[in-house]
């Protein structure tokens, strides 16, 4: 059974921003894409980089280490040497704040 879980306000995530956090057990990235709001799992499946200290571009958020990219949309690895998908989560804003459902 799935929760909305309320993660930030808006203004922590400005435009070309990642932000991560960790709720109960959960490591949640949120990335702020042309004004679009997207969430998925925080952890690089490849090496376990935050990939709040990643970099943001169109293609999706890279990781810092082996530098693979994932895609915001369906969290499926770009390149290698990532071969497993992010999990993705669905957003909503409310009154200025962030929620992800979990």
């Amino acid at each position: 059974m799935s929760e909305w879980i309320k993660a930030c306000k808006m203004e922590q995530v400005k435009e070309g921003q990642l932000f991560g956090f960790t709720h109960d057990d959960k490591k949640i990235l949120l990335a702020n894409l042309k004004g679009k709001i997207h969430a998925t799992d925080l952890i690089c499946t490849h090496a376990d980089a935050d990939l709040s200290t990643g970099f943001l571009s169109e293609e999706g958020v890279r990781c810092p280490l082996h530098l693979s990219v994932f895609s915001l949309e369906n969290g499926e690895p770009q390149n290698l040497p990532a071969d497993i998908s992010l999990k993705v989560y669905n957003v909503k804003i409310d009154d200025n704040e962030i929620y992800v459902e979990i």
